[in-house]
């Protein structure tokens, strides 16, 4: 019995300690200046364009967007008159034009499945109908959703571009398993994603901005970073509102405070 407590405890410690060693050997993120980071951050709206444009024509193969609708791409949702987001600069009518491009599941009159296509109030077109789907196309890996993804990875928009970028040989010490690549930011050091941004020139960019490795990854974190929280830039302009509210409304409460009792005496 002791032996068999020995044991156990040897292979927890054991794991414990490769899953510390991997984490201590997991590189920091790069420090990058996010112009829609902080309390008065915006997104620029060309960076928001082409960063769509990254997603649609190399991530958007794999992963989806379940969380984020195609009528936010003109700032509106699936409540055209109450929802007010950020958007890309598009129209409505551009909106129905990118949605139009997807088929997604509904059903017809008669209650039968069929497909359609999407329209400014559906979410985004997941590339694979279920995750066994999925994991068949991609030797077993499961591509994750990226709605939420700069959220809910510990240092959120630059941990996404510092993966996004950091992709390079692995140490001679270090084996890389099949179908596997070796990159320093993420933990454990192996990941079943291929660098998914490659060549200099890989988007087109419309507005002319040279499309390099690193333009292309930041582009498209931020715009990973806007579908996380289409809201961001309205709650803040709201709480700045708010905050200068609160500002005068204490200096008039102060100073009626001071008139009431400036003839009583103490």
């Amino acid at each position: 019995m002791k032996k068999l407590i020995a044991l156990l405890l040897t292979g927890f410690l054991g794991t414990v300690a490769t899953e510390a060693i991997a984490e201590s050997d997991t590189r920091h993120p790069k420090k990058v200046n996010w112009p829609f980071a902080g309390p008065l951050g915006k997104f620029p709206i060309d960076a928001l364009q082409r960063g769509f444009l990254v997603y649609k024509q190399v991530c958007a193969a794999c992963h989806g967007l379940d969380h984020l609708r195609y009528g936010n791409l003109a700032g509106q949702g699936k409540d055209i008159e109450t929802i007010r987001t950020t958007n890309l600069g598009l129209t409505m009518e551009e909106a129905k034009a990118i949605a139009a491009e997807y088929t997604v599941k509904d059903l017809d009159d008669e209650g039968q499945p069929a497909d359609r296509k999407a329209l400014p109030s559906d979410y985004f077109a997941n590339p694979y109908p279920n995750e066994k789907a999925s994991r068949a196309a991609n030797n077993g890996a499961h591509p994750p959703d990226l709605s939420l993804v700069v959220k809910a990875r510990p240092g959120g928009a630059s941990y996404v571009y510092s993966l996004l970028t950091g992709y390079e040989e692995a140490p001679k010490d270090v084996t890389v398993g099949p179908g596997r690549y070796y990159n320093p930011y993420f933990p454990g050091g192996q990941l079943s994603m291929t660098a998914p941004l490659t060549t200099d020139g890989q988007v087109t960019y419309p507005d002319g901005t040279p499309a390099t490795v690193d333009q292309m990854a930041k582009d498209v974190v931020t715009f990973l970073a806007w579908a996380s929280d289409p809201h961001a830039e309205e709650r803040k302009q709201t709480g700045v509102k708010v905050m200068f509210y609160l500002l005068i409304m204490t200096a008039v409460f102060y100073l009626a405070k001071r008139r009431i009792w400036k003839n009583v005496k103490h």
